[in-house]
């Protein structure tokens, strides 16, 4: 499998920052995103690391275009253009837009769609996203796979950055979708899916030290975010991506908290988080795939500042695998048919954690460590709460888990705990030494 951009780890966009700059500040309220109460469509998106032999998810987006009638429209503006691609001229190194369209194209067609194609939009055909012509062939598909990258790509590609509008492109997906289509994307494809305040990097540790800010930044390693959103296709919740692998879940708390949302949609890779009519009262949520989907939950959650550090208290946590699903008009998570609960059957403590989020700076860290405090917890009897650190200090943050009453696990196999719903989070500065 190709590898493409990696997760918020990338350069400023070449010839493209002034307009990415300028949509930091666009007012959302600009932005022509129509959401009809009779929309049929629905989202697949993907955390990123979409595995080629993933024929579950690629299967589930296939299934809702269509089935065998399937015609796939591939989207990877997100990916450098082959002008900016030292190996363009390579079929077996080139990561760029072209070849990447080429990649999915190929590989939704060996998991038996009719037809899939690139629609050639990208930093070297801008224009295209205003062709007739081309969104024409918009209007041929059934569904849409928008490919990883960097997400302002997306922005500076398919909207008119000034106004945060519509490109003819994007308007007549969006159609397609409130007419039934998938839209479905994985890493920056389906973070542009995003609403108001969609994040545009940091890493947590940084997050939880010095906040968000808007903007597009060189440092990859601070939290930054567009106002104005990305496309606005789910907007009950923020998304984030990549979360287990690289520990963001205190990005996405931060966030959400300076944002002023009250949840958040922290997605795995590999594994996709459905969404049946989306922007509608009937929309529904349900997990595909090996990992999970984490919802943060900050309705109730109390943030505070002082000379040590911020910290926030009272969030809520719940980790949702393959097969379960979420109401989020009435906030109500269920577990899958396949599961049980879980009864704890070990009475020795929770291990250790003293990287909790996985730092970048840590080369012996572990992927899912915030998930494994949480599961651990969830298992040992007679434990009702957990901490767990950071690996930076200065300061150095405590993340505190606990399983209050209405807290549940549960298990497909009686040992492990796959699901939990409502974990009690809270996230505070360790009190320096004298």
């Amino acid at each position: 499998m190709r590898v493409l951009s990696g997760p918020g780890r990338r350069a400023v966009l070449a010839g493209a920052t002034a307009v990415v700059l300028s949509l930091t500040t666009a007012p959302a309220a600009q932005a022509t995103h129509h959401e009809p109460e009779t929309r049929r469509g629905s989202l697949v998106l993907v955390g990123g690391g979409l595995k080629d032999d993933n024929a579950q998810v690629y299967g589930e987006i296939i299934r809702r275009a269509g089935g065998a009638k399937a015609r796939i429209g591939v989207i990877t503006a997100a990916s450098v253009p082959e002008s900016q691609d030292p190996d363009a001229g390579d079929p077996d190194k080139c990561s760029n837009s072209a070849c990447n369209g080429a990649y999915y194209a190929s590989l939704f067609k060996r998991y038996g769609a009719a037809d899939a194609q690139w629609i050639p939009v990208d930093l070297d055909h801008i224009t295209n996203a205003d062709s007739d012509a081309v969104a024409a062939q918009v209007d041929s598909m059934t569904g849409f796979f928008f490919g990883g990258g960097d997400q302002a790509r997306y922005l500076t590609t398919l909207l008119h950055a000034d106004a945060h509008t519509d490109s003819k492109v994007l308007a007549a997906i969006r159609r397609k979708l409130t007419r039934g289509a998938v839209v479905s994307g994985s890493s920056a494809g389906a973070q542009i899916a995003s609403g108001p305040d969609m994040v545009s990097g940091g890493d947590s540790y940084q997050s939880l030290r010095d906040g968000s800010a808007p903007g597009y930044f060189d440092d990859p390693t601070r939290l930054g975010y567009f106002p104005a959103g990305g496309f606005g296709f789910l907007r009950s919740g923020l998304i984030d991506t990549h979360t287990g692998t690289y520990g963001r879940e205190g990005r996405a708390l931060r966030l959400a908290a300076d944002t002023e949302h009250n949840r958040v949609y922290a997605l795995d890779e590999n594994t996709a988080l459905i969404v049946d009519s989306p922007g509608t009262r009937h929309e529904a949520l349900s997990v595909a795939g090996p990992g999970g989907i984490s919802i943060l939950d900050l309705r109730k959650a109390r943030t505070r500042t002082t000379p040590a550090g911020w910290s926030i208290s009272n969030a809520r946590y719940s980790y949702l695998a393959n097969g379960d699903r979420y109401d989020p008009r009435h906030w109500l998570a269920s577990p899958g048919h396949d599961k049980r609960p879980l009864i704890p059957d070990t009475s020795s403590s929770v291990p250790a954690n003293t990287d909790v989020f996985c730092s970048a700076a840590n080369t012996e860290g572990t992927p899912y460590s915030f998930r494994a405090t949480a599961r651990a917890l969830a298992s040992t009897r007679g434990q009702h709460s957990a901490t767990a650190t950071t690996y930076e200090t200065g300061p150095r943050f405590t993340v505190t888990f606990t399983t209050e009453p209405g807290f549940s696990a549960w298990t497909n196999d009686a040992t492990t705990a796959q699901t939990l719903i409502g974990m009690q989070i809270a996230v505070a500065p360790q009190q320096e030494a004298p």
